[in-house]
């Protein structure tokens, strides 16, 4: 039986200087996503990628039989609409959201879907989820934020563990296939802790780009899920 856990390394911690190079090494070495943050000094501080970024590492993220490895936009951005729909033509597969960027969750939610995507919501540490509750039924992605959205290389916030319990309860009470991913301050030591409190799918930027060996990484934190 498949692994029901993904990896998805965040190339916000990759090399910038050689990112399509960056993109193939850690696709071979076992990536299930490519995590792709997009940053506007506005809405979060720092400023990352564009549509244009991803068009170019799209033709990068391939298996070696050819497969396309998925790429899974966070978009830190307000306003949202126009972005989520220019990274829809640049070759995103999912783009999630931040629902106090949007003007209309439920409006956005549709472009993205319209847009053939897969949408998702992101929650940071201190924010609500009950917006969830409303648009259920039109999300395929939840994404905890377990730092604050800005910079990588920080600690996870444990708190984030009973928000994640929280949304796995009301996912599978929905009986929908939704994916509950975890971003910020995943390592090989608390992915476990992570996977238990109800995630399934975990970006790891600076664990993964911060080491020699990507597989050796992705490996390790493939035996904690399997454990």
């Amino acid at each position: 039986m498949p692994s029901p856990y993904r990896i998805a390394p965040s190339i916000l911690s990759a090399d910038f200087a050689a990112l399509g190079q960056e993109v193939r090494d850690v696709v071979a070495a076992g990536a299930d996503w490519i995590h792709f943050d997009v940053m506007d000094n506005h809405y979060v501080p720092n400023l990352t990628f564009g549509p244009m970024v991803c068009e170019a590492l799209r033709k990068h993220a391939v298996r070696a039989d050819g497969g396309q490895v998925p790429i899974d936009v966070h978009l830190m951005v307000q306003p949202v609409d126009a972005l989520a729909l220019a990274f829809a033509k640049a070759g995103a597969d999912l783009i999630s959201f931040h629902p106090d960027a949007s003007a209309h969750v439920d409006r956005t939610l549709q472009l993205i879907k319209g847009a053939g995507c897969q949408a998702g919501l992101v929650f940071n540490p201190a924010a609500p989820i009950d917006v969830l509750e409303w648009v259920i039924d039109r999300v395929d992605l939840v994404l905890v934020m377990s730092v604050n959205p800005g910079f990588g290389g920080q600690s996870f916030i444990d708190s984030a563990l009973r928000k994640i319990g929280q949304l796995r309860k009301l996912i599978d009470a929905s009986g929908r296939d939704i994916r509950l991913e975890v971003d910020g301050g995943i390592k090989i030591d608390n992915i476990r802790r992570v996977a238990d409190a109800g995630a399934d799918t975990f970006v790891a930027g600076s664990a993964i780009f911060g080491q020699k060996d990507y597989r050796a990484v992705i490996d390790a934190m493939r035996t904690e899920l399997a454990r």
